[in-house]
Parts: C-alpha cells; sequence; structure tokens
C-alpha cells in the first residue's frame, strides 16, 4: 500500500512592492502528484531555467526510485526478488539504507517492502465490513525489512522472498523535495520553496526577509489554519486519514497500513511533522500515525530538533 501524504498545508505568501526580487510560481504534475515551485529571483527568464533544472532534478529521481515504472532500478529490484542481487547507483543505494534504519527506529512500523501487500482494504467509500482476520493476516506475508539485503562493497539490493517489492511512496516525494532545494541552493537561487503535494523543503526569505509561512490546516474545518509555521531553512510534511480511509461500524480506518499488522493506522487524523529534511519529516509524520498518539509522541522525542502537530480522531 502506497501511503500518500495528504495536503493541509497552505502557503502564505507576502505579495511585495519596491523589492527588486519577486516571487516567481510553476507546478507541474510528476511522481504522481502536484509540484509546487516557489523561488526568489530578480530575472524572470532565467528563473525559467531555474524551473526546468528542478523539474527535470524530480524527473530524474523518479527515474531511479519509481517502482511503477519498469525500467527503475528499484522495478528491476522488486522483478529480481528471490533470485539474485541487483547492482543500484550509491544514491539509491543509500536511500534505501536510511529507510531500513527507518524501520529499524520503529521496529517495522515503517517499512518500504509494504509495496508488496495485498490490496484488501478499499478507501473510496464502498468497504462495508472488516476483512476477515486471516485474510489481513495473510495480506502481509510478502513485507518484511529484514529480507532486504544490503551489500554496500558491491552497491547491490537483494530481496531474499519472492513476491517481495519495495517502494519509496512514503518518503520518495520528501526525499525529492530536498534534493530539489539542494539543487536550487547550490545554483545560486537565495530562496524558495519545492513542494510536491504538501511534503516541502524550504531555504532563504521572502524578498522583504521574512520566513516563509507555511499555515497547517485544521482537517475538520478546511478554512481553519492550527499553526502557521515560519520555515527559513527547513521542511514539513503531512501524513493523514482525512481524505482517504474506510468507515466501518462506527471507526474509521487510514490508508496507511501498519506494514506488521496489515491493519490500516486509527486513532489518528493527521500528523505534520517540521525540521530540517523532508524525507525525515516524511518518515515520522507516517510512522507516527501507524505507532499512534503515544508510541508516536516517544518517536518524536529521539529528534527533539523535529515538532509535530497530533490532531487525533473525533
Amino acid at each position: 500500500m502506497k501511503p500518500v501524504p495528504i495536503v493541509f498545508f497552505l502557503l502564505i505568501v507576502t505579495v511585495l512592492n519596491g523589492f527588486s526580487q519577486q516571487i516567481f510560481e510553476k507546478q507541474t504534475t510528476q511522481m504522481g502528484s502536484v509540484f509546487g515551485f516557489v523561488l526568489v529571483e530578480n530575472d524572470s527568464a532565467q528563473v525559467q531555467q531555474y524551473f526546468q533544472l528542478v523539474a527535470d532534478e524530480i524527473e530524474r529521481i523518479e527515474n531511479l526510485i519509481s517502482e511503477w515504472r519498469p525500467h527503475t532500478q528499484i522495478s528491476q529490484v522488486n522483478r529480481n526478488a528471490g533470485i539474485r542481487p541487483v547492482k543500484v547507483d550509491r544514491e539509491v543505494f543509500e536511500l534505501t539504507q536510511r529507510a531500513i534504519e527507518y524501520s529499524r527506529l520503529t521496529e517495522g512500523a515503517f517499512d518500504i517492502s509494504i509495496a508488496a501487500l495485498d490490496k484488501i482494504w478499499l478507501f473510496d467509500g464502498s468497504m462495508e465490513r472488516l476483512p476477515s482476520d486471516d485474510v489481513i493476516r495473510n495480506s502481509v506475508r510478502h513485507v518484511g525489512y529484514q529480507h532486504v539485503i544490503l551489500d554496500s562493497t558491491n552497491v547491490t539490493i537483494f530481496l531474499e522472498k519472492k513476491g517481495m517489492k519495495i517502494g519509496f511512496g512514503s518518503i520518495g516525494k520528501g526525499y525529492a523535495a530536498d534534493k530539489g532545494r539542494e539543487l536550487l541552493q547550490s545554483m545560486g537561487v537565495v530562496g524558495g520553496i519545492v513542494n510536491a503535494s504538501g511534503d516541502l523543503s524550504a531555504w532563504g526569505t521572502q524578498p522583504d526577509s521574512q520566513p516563509w509561512k507555511i499555515g497547517v490546516r485544521n482537517p475538520f474545518k478546511t478554512h481553519e489554519m492550527i499553526k502557521v509555521l515560519k520555515l527559513r531553512f527547513g521542511a514539513a510534511a503531512t501524513s493523514g486519514s482525512y481524505e482517504k480511509f474506510a468507515e466501518i461500524g462506527g471507526n474509521r480506518y487510514a490508508h496507511i497500513i501498519n506494514p506488521k499488522t496489515g491493519w490500516p493506522s486509527t486513532g489518528l487524523t493527521s500528523v505534520t511533522v517540521w525540521g530540517a529534511s523532508a524525507e525525515f519529516a516524511n518518515f515520522l509524520s507516517t510512522s507516527i500515525m501507524v505507532l499512534g498518539n503515544k508510541n508516536g509522541k516517544k518517536l518524536l522525542e529521539k529528534f527533539p530538533d523535529y515538532k509535530a502537530i497530533i490532531v487525533k480522531d473525533r
């Protein structure tokens, strides 16, 4: 199951006159999501080049890690599950390595091998009863990060069991946002935001030297903001059940599945995390949704540089 973060962010940009630098905005559709780019620049021709370069960077990443495109390295890894290790780029290897570490930190509440989960849950409003315990138990038979074998010397990834798959639906867009920010900073862009449908990385300031303002919407009152984040060099990500869930017997079951049990997360409606990295914030927001309020807060306490807004179900 690919856990898709729910977007509750509202970017608040101050419209300014009298500053030589301006704010330029552009949207693209990539990685199955809407990406928004906000850049500070004084040359409208130059900014168009920056927009193209960052879009190309997102495309490059998708062509490395997408589990849906058959030619990618991750697709090759998945096709060779139980057969042989696959040599990958060091970048892909290190992203996978970090993902495995995230799994260890959460004792499997986060797991990129959830890509192999049987699709037994429907989140389109059509599901009226729970699957049987046996069906739920069997749905995770090919899931288990412990069976993802990494060889650092040969830079290979091997999935030990046939039927296994890995995917980066939970952190891939956050990673892309971070890499987009890194690229634009390296080119001298003084400020901006790379926003991957709510998983965003920001740097610099607005033209008046004010930080970027990111409004976190109330999932129960979409026109109301819970908090306004002020970011200079920072990132944020939201995971939630507000738009994709099944309601059965009075309980809401989120589209974010616990990889260990096959059960959807319950108890939380949304989790917004912010800190330095969108990838890491994305990992935390997804994991807290699965772990629940109490255990999620224990995980967050291990990383004091990251903060969260946790909204419980009503």
